[in-house]
């Protein structure tokens, strides 16, 4: 591993997580280039601000779920291969149902150059503290859909307030949100701003 990126788990104890592009359950239908093992990586900064979120989320009764954090390029640019290959049906209902492959760039789902990669970016829920389940947010993780969108017609009440908590969690302790992923935030202060890691995961 690379000395400014370290596990997150080793740093904020009691996170849970589940590194979706290290499995099968996600867009591509298998497990991504860089992503040897099922951990979620990120910068000393990131892992600061996180459990700080943690912190915040427990408060409201919540626990945070991470789904992928560091992003090796090596990992971007599967993606990227991914959306010029012919269409097989596998993954489009849950994940694109309203796109084509080739689409997911330019509505900007997928960039040839990630935040992720940079080491600060986190892609998360919430659960219940109580019960270990996961609260409604109105649609996936990597649903490149508009009902993904931060302020997205056509989810419940319930689903906003739920998204509502993340975002007030998040930006309190420090991350901006990207409008179109519900999930997705990036440290305001991140220590590699122009640097684009591609260390695997492993």
């Amino acid at each position: 591993m690379h000395e400014n990126l370290v596990f997150v788990d080793e740093f904020v104890p009691g996170i849970r997580w589940d590194a979706k592009y290290a499995t099968w359950d996600n867009f591509t239908g298998k497990p991504v280039d860089g992503y040897v093992a099922n951990r979620i990586v990120g910068t000393r900064a990131l892992c600061a601000a996180l459990a700080e979120a943690q912190k915040e989320a427990a408060s409201l009764g919540f626990g945070l779920l991470l789904w992928d954090g560091y992003r090796p390029q090596r990992a971007v640019d599967c993606f990227l291969r991914w959306s010029e290959q012919a269409e097989d049906g596998r993954t489009k209902l849950r994940h694109y149902p309203n796109i084509e492959r080739p689409e997911i760039l330019a509505r900007g789902y997928v960039a040839a150059r990630s935040g992720h990669s940079r080491g600060s970016t986190v892609d998360l829920t919430l659960y219940q503290l109580a019960t270990g389940e996961r609260v409604p947010m109105g649609g996936g993780h990597d649903l490149m859909d508009r009902i993904s969108h931060h302020d997205a017609e056509g989810i419940t009440p319930v689903e906003m307030r739920s998204r509502q908590h993340l975002r007030a969690i998040m930006e309190h302790c420090g991350f901006r949100r990207y409008d179109r992923e519900w999930w997705h935030y990036t440290l305001n202060d991140e220590p590699f701003p122009d640097t684009y890691f591609d260390v695997p995961i492993r």
